[in-house]
């Protein structure tokens, strides 16, 4: 199935990004969200990011007004009717993507490929929403996606060959690099990643050490190009948070426990570089 309309959902900094690479691929792009203002401010971030890339000599001026030409915007979900392929870049909420995909299920032709950008929620799960699951997989793009090279891809219990194998060419036709995962609460990223900053968490909430030396010793000790809480800062803490309750909720396993002081920098709005204020200020 050739791919020629490619839908986003979501134009916040992970669908805006999907967006901007999609684009950039030759694909025509619908990027949907709520509300006009959210569309608009997702379209003003990657003429921003495009025009970075003008200023270094990376894209030219002309290449930059195709790639900003080939994307649209709307508020109306159902215009994703007219996509081959949408990948839903929501919050990581799962009550919220459960209606989305049902939505989609309903609007989008039979032909279409429903895809999610959920960092930690078992695919499987997503794909029951629908009538169509061997059409639905996991397309898990890394922030900033402009970026990041690795594209995890996930395969539901019943995700057919034919959508992975889709999803898999259309990662190198974004000049990314994928990676198959199978169908586990994380994945591989986040199932590995996640406890990580989560423990950097638990040593800040112990005074085991401060922000900064926490950061310091993992950036020069382990080679990190940036600390776990400057991270989870750039993820935002409420994301952080979401993927640790699944890991939890789905493993039932103590050592997926969230930190105590994640939830309540989650709960006073400390969500990190999107609020001003997370481990660090902005």
């Amino acid at each position: 199935m050739e791919i020629k309309k490619f839908g986003v959902i979501g134009a916040g900094q992970m669908g805006g990004g999907i967006a901007q690479v999609a684009a950039a691929s030759g694909l025509a792009v619908l990027m949907s969200d709520i509300k006009e203002e959210f569309t608009q401010k997702g379209l003003a971030a990657i003429e921003k990011n495009l025009g970075r890339s003008v200023e270094k000599g990376k894209l030219g001026e002309a290449d930059r007004d195709a790639i900003l030409g080939r994307i649209s915007t709307t508020t109306n979900l159902a215009d994703m009717a007219g996509v081959d392929y949408v990948v839903e870049a929501a919050v990581e909420r799962e009550d919220l993507k459960f209606k989305i995909f049902r939505d989609l299920d309903a609007f989008c032709p039979p032909h279409t490929i429903l895809a999610t950008n959920t960092s930690s929620i078992p695919i499987g799960r997503i794909a029951a929403q629908t009538k169509r699951p061997e059409k639905v997989i996991g397309m898990h793009f890394m922030n900033p996606v402009p970026l990041m090279k690795l594209v995890e891809v996930i395969k539901g219990l019943a995700t057919s060959q034919e959508t992975f194998d889709i999803t898999w060419e259309l990662c190198r036709k974004f000049a990314k690099t994928p990676a198959e995962a199978n169908d586990y609460p994380g994945f591989i990223a986040n199932r590995i990643l996640m406890p990580m900053i989560n423990e950097a968490i638990f040593c800040l909430y112990q005074s085991v050490g401060k922000a900064e030396d926490i950061d310091t010793v993992m950036k020069l000790g382990m080679n990190h190009p940036m600390g776990p809480l400057a991270l989870a800062d750039l993820i935002g803490l409420d994301t952080c948070l979401a993927i640790m309750e699944t890991l939890y909720d789905g493993f039932k396993d103590s050592k997926y426990r969230p930190c105590p002081l994640l939830r309540k920098y989650v709960e006073v709005g400390w969500l990190g570089r999107k609020t001003g204020r997370g481990f660090y200020q902005y």
